[in-house]
């Protein structure tokens, strides 16, 4: 068979890129997002309905919701993150048909793309939410390929044994499929049947800390999240307030996912100015006439009240990368399991135990 003969049998590869990882580069939204959407039938190509895998390329035009993305292939991917220290009862939805409020409420609007979050709490648990406008950084971090952990500061209420602690580090079965955490270390503070502990998950299963602690009979009365991955929730980040990632601190976790450093946008002197406003604003804490606006316990139907944010009698104990303004931790020289370097951050749950 000649040479010829061999290139015409052999397939032709697809033209083109997914449709979904198109948009969630692009800051459309994640990949999960993206998928949800062309099941629903929210996506056209060409204006036709769009098909899960389906490829598109500069010269195809797409459109969600009726509006057409504009896009520039040859233009770099806009990377910005910013940290989030969520208060209790919100919800990590753009859109509530309840009115409750969101997580997106407090955020500043970027001037290109929109923000997507990376991970979700839910309405119940505070602390630390990552948003960014790299679709392709959001849908990494959530894979579990990655193996991003995510550390948790739970009060429990009830007797905790060795047993007990040793069952739900080999793993339980909860209605959705095994699970365990693949640390757990008691932490300072709580009396009597409350108990402070730090518990590590590989995953972002729903409620999974919160079922992973009950399938033992025991109640979780407080949960927080203080780390994703190399990222810590510091001390210096009030409850309610965001703060922007400076390059270093992006381009470190970039790595962490194989991704390649992208340079944030260049801003005007204007934008700039008020960029910095307003991460002065959001450094500072919750002043008496500001409030956090909840929904309190009603019956169905009523209208959404606000009321001052809730001050909880008992703080989460800290574990943190410490109070300066860096939050994520480099990497040193030695290699973990997966062929990376293995994090050695400070009070890091998979490199020594807590005092």
């Amino acid at each position: 068979m000649s040479d010829k003969d061999l290139q015409e049998t052999q397939p032709v590869p697809p033209s083109g890129e997914k449709l979904q990882k198109v948009l969630a580069r692009i800051g459309v939204g994640s990949r999960r997002d993206v998928e949800a959407w062309i099941s629903q039938g929210r996506i056209k190509v060409n204006g036709v309905d769009a098909t899960l895998g389906q490829r598109v390329d500069l010269h195809d035009a797409i459109s969600v919701d009726g509006r057409l993305i504009k896009r520039e292939e040859a233009a770099e991917t806009v990377r910005r993150v910013i940290m989030y220290n969520k208060p209790d009862g919100e919800i990590c939805t753009r859109d509530d048909p309840e009115g409750r409020p969101t997580v997106f409420d407090r955020l500043p609007r970027p001037k290109e793309g929109r923000w997507i979050n990376i991970g979700r709490l839910d309405i119940n648990t505070t602390g630390l939410l990552m948003f960014t406008t790299d679709g392709e950084l959001a849908n990494r971090l959530m894979h579990p390929s990655y193996e991003m952990d995510r550390e948790y500061a739970v009060r429990v209420r009830g007797e905790v044994d060795e047993d007990m602690i040793a069952r739900l580090k080999a793993g339980v079965v909860l209605e959705d499929g095994p699970a365990r955490f693949t640390d757990i270390q008691e932490a300072p503070g709580g009396e009597g049947f409350n108990h402070w502990y730090h518990c590590v998950v590989m995953e972002g299963r729903n409620r999974e800390v919160r079922r992973l602690w009950e399938s033992q009979g025991l109640v979780v009365s407080r949960l927080k999240r203080v780390r994703f991955g190399p990222v810590f929730l510091n001390s210096d980040l009030p409850m309610g307030r965001w703060r922007e990632m400076s390059q270093q601190e992006v381009d470190i976790l970039a790595a962490e996912v194989g991704l390649t450093p992208v340079a944030m946008p260049a801003l005007n002197h204007k934008t700039k100015d008020k960029l910095e406003r307003l991460q002065r604003k959001s450094t500072r804490p919750l002043g008496r006439g500001e409030r956090v606006r909840t929904l309190r316990p009603a019956h169905e139907g009523a209208a959404a009240t606000e009321r001052p944010a809730r001050q909880p009698r008992e703080e989460a104990p800290r574990k943190e990368g410490g109070r300066g303004r860096s939050t994520v931790a480099e990497r040193p020289s030695e290699m973990n399991k997966r062929g990376k370097p293995a994090p050695k951050r400070p009070g890091s749950t998979r490199n020594k135990p807590r005092p």
